[in-house]
């Protein structure tokens, strides 16, 4: 079987790539049975050089793979038809910009492999960026600190060659006497907890931080019971709330109502409540003036969140009194960072930690028959139709949806 790892070409340029060189030499040895070819490309964070001289060929052309790998969606003039390919296509969700794509890759008989599909038969991601979307977000979130308040300056994230390098940054400023709140409890919030955790920021519980004053920077670490509570039911569990969201409210204000800093790590289902509402923001005890929302729901539960920030120009205000956009400089603004490809930031080691994560859970698969069932319940399309799995994405590509 023969593998590619495939240029990046869609726009914005996306310098990450599925193997580092050295990920995909430890693929070769330990699968000696396996070919390669990397496609040239003057975008990507590693050189063609450099995986020349780990042994791999560089080409323009890679008719000849079977199975091509890439991070973002491919054009369409440049899919190769009845091939195996595995990216973020973003069509999952019936995402409206891609229909066309999805339409071309049934037409060329391929079969698409979304990295979002790779799951556990409990459906957890085996794979994903999340973790770098975190660490970014939190320093992003930090540097929008030092902008508004005038008293520090930290570098853009992609000017900077990895986390060590952002949390060097990061610890040579003074970080106010801020309530931090970090929600999650999956990648994305453990990625922002380590920056945290790098800064040497204390931890505290979320009775110590709802009732008690510091004299230092602290930050809590919320799940989902924490900020939901069950109508009826006080005892009750995650599990019950992911699949019974209906049957909750939101309890997150009593959080704002002592927050400065609110870091949202979480994964959002469509049927929870809201975290807080554009109501809420306006109240007379809504303290929060800082937001770095990873997770970049649009318009949803994070009501500052109007619309997703762009790497070149990362944060903007919400005037909670009007709901809409202002300067972040303007006296009344909440300031939100809501990038969301902040993993494009820190290529390199997000490229690494993907790779490896890659190599760990995906690529056995090729080689055991597929015995957990990776591929299979990843697999969105083969022979020119959807998978049953995938089924429910028919009317979508019809346009009916």
């Amino acid at each position: 079987m023969k593998f590619g790892i495939i240029r990046e070409r869609k726009n914005p340029p996306d310098r990450r790539v599925v193997f580092s060189p050295e990920k995909l030499k430890e693929f070769k040895d330990e699968y000696k049975s396996a070919e390669f070819l990397v496609e040239s490309s003057n975008i990507r964070v590693f050189s063609d050089q450099q995986y020349k001289e780990v042994g791999f060929e560089v080409t323009q052309d890679m008719a000849s793979c079977d199975v091509l790998f890439g991070v973002k969606e491919v054009p369409i003039a440049d899919l190769i038809p009845n091939k195996k390919y595995f990216f973020f296509s973003h069509t999952i969700k019936k995402q409206p910009y891609n229909r066309d794509l999805m339409r071309a890759i049934l037409d060329k008989n391929i079969e698409l492999y979304d990295h979002e599909t790779i799951a556990k038969e409990n459906g957890n991601r085996l794979i994903g960026f999340g973790r770098y979307a975190g660490i970014v977000g939190a320093y992003n979130g930090f540097r929008a600190i030092g902008l508004k308040n005038a008293t520090f300056t930290l570098p853009k994230a992609e000017t900077l060659v990895g986390q060590v390098e952002l949390i060097a940054a990061l610890n040579a400023v003074d970080i106010p006497k801020y309530k931090i709140l970090l929600t999650g409890n999956g990648r994305v919030a453990y990625g922002a907890k380590e920056m945290l955790d790098a800064m040497r920021i204390r931890r505290v519980s979320v009775q110590e931080y709802l009732e008690n004053f510091f004299e230092e920077p602290v930050y809590c670490l919320a799940d989902v019971l924490d900020y939901n509570k069950h109508k009826v039911d006080k005892n009750t569990t995650n599990r019950h709330f992911y699949t019974h969201p209906l049957d909750y409210v939101s309890d997150f204000f009593r959080f704002a109502k002592v927050t400065d800093f609110f870091i949202a790590g979480h994964f959002y289902g469509s049927s929870a409540p809201y975290l807080f509402t554009r109501e809420e923001a306006k109240a007379k005890y809504f303290k929060i003036k800082f937001v770095a929302d990873i997770s970049c729901d649009v318009d949803g539960p994070v009501a500052s969140t109007l619309r997703a920030s762009t790497i070149e120009d990362p944060i903007y205000g919400y005037d909670p009194n009007t709901a809409s956009e202002v300067d972040y400089n303007a006296p009344n603004a909440i300031v939100v960072m809501a990038v969301d490809n902040l993993p494009c930031e820190l290529p390199k080691d997000s490229s690494e930690g993907f790779g490896a994560l890659f190599l760990e859970n995906v690529i056995p698969a090729f080689f055991n028959d597929d015995k957990d069932g990776v591929l299979q319940r990843a697999k969105m399309t083969a022979n020119g139709k959807l998978t049953t799995r995938f089924s429910y994405l028919q009317a979508y590509i019809d346009g009916k949806e």
